[in-house]
């Protein structure tokens, strides 16, 4: 095996895969009322196109494009509308959606399946993953078909498609590459067509070693990477596998690459060979919190409490719900949030599993310094964060931390570091769209 690259800086928490990385992918049956998310990706939320009283088909488009960033929203489910209303959502308080009553998950593709995508131009492949919704499942939910269409200027030489999954517990990127491993190749080569790339690689940790071994089978350019948080950032991962360095403020097309997840291949598989939009996910539902950790294909609309009953139900005292993995996802105050095509994983965690700590002054001992993959010096920023100087915060280049909370995991003072920080470039934009509108 080629030798096991990496960054510098990071941690490695706890793995926590083992209570679901050997559990099979099972298929979730819609619940009988789903409530579609019409803000699932980053920029624009869809804007609702039908109404209460209305009747849906599975993969009929319920919400329109509404701007450059953003994308259309599909039903899961044929049905009929009984509400369009605002609801808790997982990664925002409240937002748009669309509530439909569940009659059947069986329907035709809306879109034409094309088995053979080089028969299509590179544009009408961009314009079918716009088409089906496709965004990135990895976490950020970016569009991807704007990633796809980068300025004529950024000339893109190279693909890569992150397997990385490197938060604690999570294991649905994993399963995925394990049983569905030519969807993802297949969703890999019509990424690297519409880009006019033939340089692709897929970065998979070293801690998934039949995942490895599966996709370099499959004909898969694997580079394995060791085992490290967060990895799966897309700077840290170009930073090891190509050794280019993304400029401070920019974006990895700047250095010639794209990175899109292994979820979002296979949802372009879907999209273009089979003609169906996006209105599935793989989800990780895992912790001591419930009875039978595993992965599940849902749909988009279902409830966390759906999910959670089909993980057995809860298990002992669950102090914290969680969507996402535990570095970086959110904390929720309801199981009744939808599951949203970025919704990777939902933690049901046991008082054992959180750590809450009382937070002590910083003892200047650098280790977040040390730990920080952008290099940057957490507890300067969070002190001006802490203070409200937000143009010393900026200085010390607060606006490029990619709030991974590697610095807050591993301070032994348990200072909020990220949270501080986080405070600081919120103030920083709002500052900087202040002085745009003067």
């Amino acid at each position: 095996m080629a030798r096991k690259r990496s960054f510098r800086g990071g941690t490695h928490p706890p793995g926590m895969k083992h209570l679901s990385e050997t559990c099979p992918i099972e298929r979730l049956t819609a619940p009988e009322v789903v409530r579609v998310a019409l803000c699932q990706h980053l920029g624009a939320a869809s804007k609702p196109c039908v109404e209460k009283g209305d009747k849906v088909r599975v993969g009929q488009e319920i919400g329109s494009q509404n701007g450059f960033i953003s994308l259309p929203t599909h039903s899961p489910v044929a049905g009929k509308v009984i509400a369009v209303e605002e609801i808790p959502l997982p990664h925002r308080r409240l937002g748009p959606a669309v509530v439909i009553e569940t009659s059947s998950e069986e329907g035709e593709p809306p879109f034409e399946p094309w088995s053979d995508f080089r028969e299509h131009e590179r544009s009408e492949i961009i314009d079918r993953i716009r088409l089906a919704g496709v965004c990135g499942m990895g976490g950020a939910s970016f569009p991807t078909y704007v990633k796809l269409s980068p300025p004529p200027e950024k000339k893109i030489d190279t693909l890569i498609l992150n397997g990385v999954e490197c938060e604690p517990y999570l294991t649905a990127d994993d399963r995925l590459m394990l049983e569905r491993t030519a969807e993802v190749i297949r969703g890999m080569e019509i990424l690297a067509y519409a880009l006019g790339v033939t340089n692709c690689f897929i970065g998979i940790e070293a801690n998934k070693p039949e995942a490895i071994a599966r996709v370099s089978e499959a004909g898969g350019n694997v580079a394995p990477l060791r085992v490290k948080y967060p990895q799966g950032a897309e700077k840290q991962l170009i930073d090891a596998i190509t050794g280019r360095e993304v400029p401070v403020g920019g974006l990895p097309m700047d250095v010639g690459v794209l990175v899109q997840n292994v979820g979002t291949a296979a949802a372009a598989f879907e999209a273009v060979e089979k003609g169906s939009p996006s209105i599935r996910r793989i989800v990780t539902v895992t912790g001591l919190g419930v009875a039978r950790p595993g992965n599940y294909d849902a749909p988009v609309g279902a409830p966390f409490r759906t999910l959670i009953e089909k993980a057995g139900g809860y298990s002992g005292d669950v102090v914290r719900l969680v969507s996402g993995g535990p570095m970086m996802g959110i904390a929720q105050y309801t199981d009744e949030v939808p599951v949203t095509k970025g919704t990777s994983g939902i933690l049901a965690l046991t008082a054992g599993e959180v750590r809450d700590v009382e937070e002590s002054p910083c003892i200047g001992c650098a280790k977040c310094v040390d730990s920080c993959p952008m290099h940057l010096v957490p507890t300067h920023i969070a002190m001006y964060g802490e203070h409200s100087r937000w143009e010393d915060a900026e200085a010390c280049g607060a606006p490029s931390c990619i709030e991974c909370g590697t610095c807050s995991y591993v301070c032994p003072a348990g200072r909020y570091l990220v949270h501080y920080i986080r405070r600081a470039k919120d103030a920083i934009r709002a500052l900087q769209a202040a002085k745009k509108e003067a």
